[in-house]
């Protein structure tokens, strides 16, 4: 592939520190209630849901509020009904953002999306205007602290892996959407625990802007995370490793 979710790996890279797992809990619970909200609680026939508590397991969220979560979704207990948004934009230097929301309130959200925008240098875009440049695809990331990157490139290439890169830290396999599910199974199958998991948005090409640049980038990206009501983002976003420690260094 031309293009990777490079914001994906270095967000796990930074790790998700503890002062913010209740702000990851509650994303996470929003997408899990969405997910059996429009597809059913029931794990084996919906594989959003499935994905969701997946993500929820590997956060380590306590089963009881995995449960609560899929039972507000369903209508069994009383919840927020949260509306799903894509709001597209550029960042510093040209790059693309694709950003993922859930929302009970969309005047609030855009509102709140393009204040961060303007704040950090970037700016909204029509709808469809970067949509283009991106595809959904799975993501698997596998701990290179645990397994070398010949086990991990042969046991994803027999199981039809898209991509294979090693950086950060971390094996990231690409893989089409239809065998997310399976690939995962595959890998647990053969022994190779997973660090995280998700469904992003991969762009076909990346831009990579000059250090300054990528500094400003890099903010926008965190901030936009940071929203309570933004789930996902995604851009095509590219930086050096060498820049990257630099740029974490000051």
């Amino acid at each position: 592939m031309s293009g990777h979710s490079k914001w994906s790996t270095i967000k796990r890279k930074k790790g998700k520190e503890d002062e913010k797992r209740g702000k990851i809990f509650t994303k996470l619970i929003k997408e899990i209630s969405v997910a059996a909200r429009t597809g059913g609680g029931d794990i084996e026939a919906n594989s959003r849901l499935r994905q969701a508590i997946d993500a929820a397991k590997s956060a380590n969220m306590p089963k009881e509020n995995i449960e609560r979560a899929i039972k507000k979704g369903t209508g069994e207990l009383p919840g927020v009904n949260y509306e799903e948004a894509v709001y597209e934009g550029y960042a510093p230097g040209g790059v693309a953002l694709y950003i993922e929301v859930l929302t009970d309130n969309k005047n609030r959200t855009v509102s709140e999306i393009r204040h961060i925008l303007t704040k950090h240098g970037g700016n909204m875009a029509e709808a469809g205007s970067v949509a283009w440049m991106f595809s959904q695809k799975g993501q698997i990331f596998v701990d290179t602290e645990h397994y070398d990157e010949e086990t991990v490139f042969l046991t994803a290439s027999e199981l039809g892996a898209e991509d294979i890169i090693t950086e950060e830290g971390l094996h990231v396999i690409t893989t089409a959407v239809e065998d997310f599910t399976a690939f995962k199974d595959g890998l647990a199958a053969e022994g190779i625990e997973i660090k995280d998991s998700e469904l992003v948005m991969v762009p076909s090409s990346t831009i990579k802007p000059e250090e300054k640049v990528a500094g400003k980038v890099l903010k926008l990206l965190e901030a936009l995370e940071d929203s309570d009501d933004v789930q996902r983002v995604n851009s095509n976003f590219d930086i050096d490793e060498e820049v990257l420690r630099k740029l974490e260094g000051e």
